[in-house]
């Protein structure tokens, strides 16, 4: 089936290949030849890669989705699009895999700061072209894995963020990404590059109607020495879709990235977040992944301690119901020359049915000899004993599980600082699980 797959969009590429960015740019043609090579040759992953073990992805090999145009874009429903916005942020919209100046909101940026089509960045001035040669395909390359390649070949559009050095953003970046139509194929990459002693904020954002489509979204991210980026992403397609979504970025001396992830939605969803790491820079990761129904969630990632004095903080958690299964695979890599490193990684997993699965596999590879690293994992269901202590303060049962799983759940949404996300993330978990007995307040 793989090769019937891959053999059927290498063959719709030819056509295609005229239609994407960068046609002019010599660098950026060769970038697309090596990577539509790659996957000729090896195809969508397979669960015969280590990295890919837990996760089989041949149901997006048994449809051919399709990249959509520019200009068939579509039209979004202005009230749906607004409930998707965030208050108080610079909106950045996608629809179907292309920038909409239409619907996009980015008054008032400060001055220098770029906040661009990717498409347009490639051509409107030598000066953007030149940044994203030294970066498109700088924190991530085609070996990483097939996905990847395949986001290289097949990318339409996306956005180019600079924020100049010295720059602190008032409001967050909104980037959010929309699919509307069925079958539909939303290739995207992102740059987004925060240089010294810059602080900015972007939340990525991706949901979409009540259709099968395929998602395939690649943010690069290049954060400047004493520079600090908090990046988001959420997580909310439709339940029919099909999700990939990978960020790869590179910290400077002394930078700090702090990302959090939330993935909620997609019928089959896996997210790479891999970070390296330069002397004393410091890099947090959250995620929270909640499984519902037949649900599979797969979260990958891998942080490199190349210099010493770095510090790694890890934690994820995943509450699974039903049939869903969710995956972690956490990888630590400390370098022979990264010494005083310190790095720590847990993940945390809440199975509230016999069917629910949970695949975890923590790794710590260690090549430097004075460094402080540790890891844990759990998977279990709610504590009885739990249980009983509020049942014996007149909590009833059906109330006091649901009170724990939103306690368990809520740990990481509280890391949330931006209201309007916080509330928005918190309104995604209530409705994804039995909300008898909890109020909202109490969250």
């Amino acid at each position: 089936m793989s090769a019937v797959a891959t053999s059927r969009y290498v063959a719709e590429y030819g056509a295609l290949a005229p239609t994407l960015p960068g046609q002019s740019l010599p660098w950026l043609q060769q970038l697309r030849r090596d990577a539509l090579t790659k996957f000729s040759a090896n195809g969508f992953p397979s669960p015969r890669e280590e990295e890919w073990r837990y996760t089989n992805v041949s149901a997006i090999e048994k449809r051919l989705f399709t990249p959509a145009l520019k200009q068939s874009s579509g039209q979004v429903d202005a009230d749906w699009l607004k409930a998707q916005q965030l208050d108080d942020a610079w909106s950045v919209v996608l629809v179907n895999g292309h920038f909409s100046t239409e619907y996009s909101q980015l008054d008032s940026l400060p001055d220098g700061v770029t906040v661009i089509s990717m498409a347009d960045a490639l051509v409107e001035t030598q000066d953007f072209a030149t940044l994203l040669e030294t970066h498109l395909g700088h924190a991530v390359n085609n070996a990483e894995h097939n996905l990847v390649a395949f986001n290289t070949a097949w990318f339409s559009d996306g956005v180019f963020v600079h924020v100049p050095a010295k720059q602190v953003l008032t409001k967050p970046i909104q980037l959010l990404h929309i699919v509307t139509e069925a079958d539909a194929m939303a290739t995207t990459r992102n740059v987004i590059m925060v240089d010294e002693l810059a602080e900015a904020q972007v939340i990525e954002t991706f949901v979409g109607l009540d259709n099968a489509y395929l998602t395939a979204a690649v943010t690069e991210v290049f954060v400047g020495q004493n520079a600090h980026l908090t990046l988001t992403k959420m997580q909310i397609e439709s339940e029919k879709a099909y999700h990939f979504g990978g960020t790869y970025a590179k910290q400077s001396k002394d930078a700090r990235f702090t990302h959090h992830n939330f993935a909620f939605g997609g019928l089959l969803a896996r997210c790479d977040i891999h970070t390296d790491l330069d002397q004393a820079s410091e890099c947090e990761l959250n995620g929270l992944y909640l499984g519902v129904k037949r649900q599979h969630i797969d979260n990958h990632t891998r942080i490199n301690h190349l210099k010493p004095h770095a510090i790694s903080r890890e934690m994820y958690k995943g509450v699974l119901d039903d049939r869903a299964k969710g995956v972690f695979q956490g990888r630590v890599i400390v370098a022979e020359d990264a010494q005083k490193t310190d790095s720590q990684m847990n993940n945390r997993n809440l199975l509230l049915s016999d069917d629910a699965e949970a695949d975890t596999k923590p790794q710590l590879e260690i090549y430097a000899d004075d460094v402080k690293c540790g890891h844990g994992v759990t998977v279990g269901q709610l504590d009885e004993k739990s249980i009983f202590y509020l049942q014996s303060r007149s909590v009833d049962e059906e109330t006091a599980r649901n009170m724990l799983t939103f306690a368990f759940a809520n740990e990481m949404v509280d890391k949330i600082k931006i209201k309007s996300l916080h509330d928005k993330v918190l309104e995604q978990v209530l409705a994804r699980f039995p909300q008898e007995g909890v109020e909202k307040d109490w969250l």
